[in-house]
């Protein structure tokens, strides 16, 4: 029995050393094979490893605003995550650390408190573990925030304690994201335009960027420069890639936007479209010598947030009926050719003028109007019988006058759907006699706002007709590349002599006496001169709807002219002056109070004596708004020496039924004082409330109407 056992465990041992010698002589084998037969070919195939060349992208270049200010740039991101099963984590490690390190992501992030950091940290580690125990399948890296967090954020939350122990010891590491990134949200974020797969919030990480919209798209080649090429490297213990040809960053390119600007005519274009519950914006600011657009906004409403205006398409450079705005580029036309010469001739017009069996209708118009007079109260049936005059017997010569002066040529501004002029070329139908008399008014056109600004900045400019631009200059590691030339389009678009007449003619559309821009735009502070124009859209049908389109083009100051300034609104409840006119007179005030215009604003009334010399004076104390209770009254008049403070009661203390005082409140608080009592309120002047029509604690009924007077 023992001999039979003794034999089977022999068998077995021998079985199992048979085994073992047959699998080391495999292992011997294959060895030899690689090492010996095969080693050339495994040599090649090492080398096309570590011989292979990737191409690695370069750094996108930024783009700036016309002082340096970032507007969009490479940012990095980081996503923070700990690795629960990293080798050199210990438990009790973990443990003696994670009071302070809960209370330090407390501070950082107080979403949650020291105990609820200390919960959820110890609550991911103890369920990652045991999963891993388990044989469960989990992804063992943990998300520390629900946001990325920025280089410096990142740095800070690395030395926090126990993740400053190193990967290995902590698990604590981070994906890397670079993503396009705009300092200044929304501000001309069209124009500036968007990237592929690296805008904040995009979760897909295309290595090489290229731009999608607006000057990313336009200058693409440029911003991303030239990739660089790098291969695998072995070294002792690893294979790493290097860098053999390094990549060139791309240009970073400045914009010819300013920032000061660019957030005035933003705020002012936001603020009438709310005001007038207009469908969408746009407002171009140009400055007059150089053709640099330093502000450009477009707003619409929001389709997903009503009462909302967001950025929205670049109607700026989209082509749409002008209306009127297009008469003193008809009258520039008529001056250059000599169909007019003097300016106060008056000539034939009335209000109603059948041509060719058409009616042109005009309200504004008179039995006899002189050509300054048709440009004031934005004559149609005048400007008509100007253009037919000359071109009724040949059409399309007005449209080819236009093209001889640089009107339709591109401008070439690096912003995507950017669209030249479109007028038709016309026969000598009677449809197209008629069709000429509409152009000159504006109509049966598609014009960009974009090319009326520049005519329009012609004008102000002497007849120099330079090409608007977005851009100054090329750099790269701060150092000047290329710098992007004023340039004209034509030198001399008119005569400077009728540069000067069409600079009468619009001013006279705001300060004249009929003037459709007369009530809204004027002020003594900044004189605009300018021209409103109203056309109504093209429904679904193909007819004209009751939709308008309201603009206002116009330069200041006008003694010397520094800016010129288009605003376009569609579907405002007011009209082209009241809404288009008023954000381009906002615009100017607002440079002017912040000394944007060449000079500081004077405010102080200035006294000479009878032979022109000025009288030195003190200035009288202002009357003080600030205070509402007697004892923060008597600390001002102490500490700053007013003896004019005065106390305003606060609103609501009257009886219930009465009129509230709120006298020395801002506009917007005592607006919603007086609607919330259900009165209706009216108010003139800017700054806070100096006096009201209802006296505080009168009786009123609701719907009453309360007329503010408002001082600053």
């Amino acid at each position: 029995m023992k001999q039979s056992n003794k034999r089977h465990i022999l068998l077995r041992y021998s079985l199992v050393v048979g085994v073992m010698i047959l699998f080391s002589l495999g292992i011997i084998w294959f060895l030899a094979r690689t090492t010996l037969v095969q080693a050339a070919q495994w040599n090649e195939k090492a080398d096309k490893i570590l011989t292979k060349t990737t191409a690695t992208p370069p750094e996108r270049g930024k783009l700036l605003a016309d002082n340096g200010a970032v507007l969009a740039a490479n940012m990095q991101f980081y996503t923070p995550r700990i690795d629960w099963l990293s080798n050199g984590i210990s438990e009790d490690t973990l443990k003696r650390y994670l009071p302070a390190l809960a209370d330090s992501l407390a501070l950082f992030d107080p979403t949650r408190n020291a105990q609820q950091w200390k919960d959820e940290i110890w609550g991911a580690y103890q369920r990652i573990t045991d999963d891993a125990r388990e044989g469960r399948r989990r992804n063992h890296s943990y998300r520390l925030f629900k946001g990325r967090l920025t280089h410096s954020e990142y740095e800070r939350v690395r030395n926090f304690p126990f993740f400053s122990k190193g990967r290995n010891n902590s698990g604590f590491h981070a994906d890397r994201d670079t993503i396009r990134c705009k300092p200044y949200g929304s501000m001309a974020s069209r124009s500036i335009g968007s990237v592929r797969g690296a805008e904040r919030g995009d979760t897909s990480r295309t290595k090489g960027t290229h731009g999608r919209s607006g000057l990313e798209k336009a200058f693409d080649e440029l911003l991303y420069g030239t990739p660089g090429v790098g291969k695998r490297v072995q070294l002792t213990h690893d294979i790493i890639s290097a860098e053999i040809i390094p990549a060139t960053p791309g240009y970073d390119i400045t914009t010819t936007i300013n920032i000061k600007l660019q957030d005035i005519v933003e705020t002012e274009l936001h603020n009438m479209c709310l005001e007038t519950d207009a469908e969408w914006g746009t407002c171009v600011l140009m400055e007059v010598a150089t053709g640099e657009i330093k502000a450009i906004s477009n707003l619409e409403k929001s389709k997903t947030n009503p009462g909302e205006y967001i950025e929205g398409s670049n109607n700026a450079v989209l082509g749409y009926e002008p209306g009127s705005v297009m008469k003193p580029i008809s009258m520039m036309v008529a001056l250059e050719d000599g169909i007019v010469n003097d300016i106060d001739q008056p000539m034939t017009t009335g209000t109603t003028w059948i041509y060719e069996g058409r009616a042109i209708n005009d309200p504004h118009g008179g039995a006899q109007l002189t050509p300054r007079q048709i440009i004031e109260t934005s004559s149609n049936v005048g400007m008509s019988r100007i253009i037919a005059k000359k071109y009724g017997s040949h059409p399309d010569g007005f449209r080819s006058r236009l093209e001889s002066m640089g009107f339709f040529e591109p401008f070439n501004l690096g912003i995507a759907g950017e669209r030249t002029p479109r007028i038709q070329h016309l026969g000598n139908t009677r449809a197209d006699r008629v069709a000429l008399t509409r152009m000159a008014f504006g109509y049966s056109t598609l014009i960009p706002p974009m090319s009326v600004l520049a005519i329009y900045n012609a004008i102000a400019n002497d007849g120099k007709f330079v090409r608007p631009r977005l851009v100054k200059r090329l750099s790269r590691a701060g150092e000047p590349d290329s710098i992007v030339p004023v340039s004209y389009i034509r030198q001399q678009v008119c005569s400077p002599e009728n540069a000067q007449k069409l600079r009468i003619m619009m001013r006279d559309v705001v300060w004249g006496s009929r003037g459709t821009a007369r009530r809204w735009v004027q002020d003594e502070r900044v004189p605009i001169a300018g021209k409103t124009g109203t056309a109504y859209t093209i429904t679904k049908e193909g007819g004209y709807g009751t939709q308008k389109r309201l603009a206002f083009c116009g330069f200041f100051p006008y003694d010397k002219p520094k800016y010129t300034c288009i605003t376009v609104m569609l579907g405002a409840n007011r009209g082209a002056g009241a809404s288009s006119g008023m954000v381009v007179k906002n615009v100017a005030l607002k440079m002017y109070a912040r000394g944007l215009l060449g000079n500081a604003p004077q405010y102080a009334e200035k006294k000479v004596d009878k032979d022109g010399k000025p009288i030195s004076t003190t200035p009288s104390q202002p009357t003080f708004f600030a205070s509402t209770r007697d004892h923060s009254n008597a600390a001002v008049k102490r500490q700053y020496k007013i003896d004019k403070a005065r106390i305003f009661h606060r609103p609501g203390k009257t009886s219930a039924g009465s009129v509230p005082n709120v006298t020395g409140l801002s506009v917007r608080e005592a607006v919603k004082v007086l609607e919330d009592l259900g009165m209706s309120v009216r108010f003139k002047g800017t700054g806070y409330v100096a006096a009201q029509s209802l006296a505080a604690g009168a009786k009123y009924a609701r719907g009453q109407v309360i007329n503010l007077t408002l001082r600053h």
